[in-house]
């Protein structure tokens, strides 16, 4: 489950320090892990060398304030930066090496999935089974809304919109990719879960039929009267790449974890294919959404 302003550099600093005008380094609002990464290694570097910031920021040409914001995740760091930033700290490539690999934090998603956002946008299959609620790639954009509007803690608007906005363009990703296999396993009770109105559920149906209609497309249900299955663990992912590799992810209370050990993996997709067979088949499973669209 994927959940959920730009200030000036200050100017100053140490001896020959360069101020950088306001604008020219737009402040990360979601930094990624791998800036975090990056910032933790600059200030354990500079520590190590004994070096204040002050200190650093004058052998770097920048302010201490934007060695400080780097440090803190708050600034992606340029190229100049990173090269003084290296001779400045013993030159051993760990910066170089490192920059290789800094993206930027995918706004509208959680700290914890952003990992997972990019692998899935690159994997050549992926299975999802769900007993909680409405796969993220399935869902109507008003069953979004309404996901985002009751999380604790409150969101603001503007939070909100940027929040659905990610959900729906992770969800184009299906559309984008034709000859991809998705799979889908979903409990039956997650869609008879009430949100809005009638109207709002029928929508919701309609999406996902609409959605798992393609042939790389595959929906099976759980229905409420199957019995204890392979899955009870609770919702997971499995994806493969290109390189033939299988990950994982799983989730829970404002955490997520990818899964990348071998034998791990073996146990998740023997469960994941075990309940395959124990779920309705992909036509029954369209039958019934049609009859509990029909009940609305």
């Amino acid at each position: 489950m994927d959940i959920v302003g730009v200030e000036g550099e200050a100017a100053g600093g140490g001896a020959g320090a360069r101020a950088v005008p306001a604008g020219e380094w737009e402040r990360e609002p979601h930094p990624s892990d791998s800036l975090r990464t990056f910032d933790a290694v600059v200030q354990a570097l500079r520590e190590h060398a004994g070096l204040s910031r002050v200190d650093l920021g004058a052998r770097v040409q920048y302010s201490k304030h934007t060695v400080e914001s780097v440090e803190l995740g708050r600034r992606m760091p340029d190229e100049a930066f990173v090269e003084r930033a290296e001779e400045a700290l013993g030159n051993t490539g760990v910066l170089r090496k490192a920059a290789r690999h800094l993206t930027r934090g995918e706004a509208g998603l959680a700290a914890w999935f952003r990992r997972w956002a990019r692998l899935e946008r690159e994997a050549v299959s992926l299975c999802t089974y769900e007993c909680r609620l409405v796969p993220g790639l399935l869902q109507s954009e008003a069953y979004a809304r309404a996901v985002f509007e009751g999380t604790i803690p409150l969101r603001t608007d503007e939070e909100l919109e940027v929040q659905l906005a990610a959900r729906m363009e992770r969800q184009a990703m299906m559309r984008e990719r034709p000859t991809v296999p998705f799979s889908f396993i979903v409990e039956e009770h997650v869609f008879r879960r009430g949100f809005g109105d009638a109207e709002a559920m029928r929508g919701l149906v309609d999406h996902v039929l609409e959605l798992t209609a393609p042939r790389n497309v595959t929906l099976q249900a759980v229905p409420v009267e199957a019995r204890l299955h392979a899955c009870l663990d609770g919702p997971v992912q499995v994806l493969e790449t290109s390189e033939g590799r299988r990950l994982g992810y799983s989730e829970g209370q404002q955490n997520g974890r990818l899964i990348s050990d071998p034998k791990e993996m073996i146990l998740l997709c023997q469960r994941y294919d075990t309940l395959r067979s124990q779920a309705l088949n992909p036509t029954e499973s369209r039958d019934l959404l049609e009859r509990l669209r029909g009940e609305l």
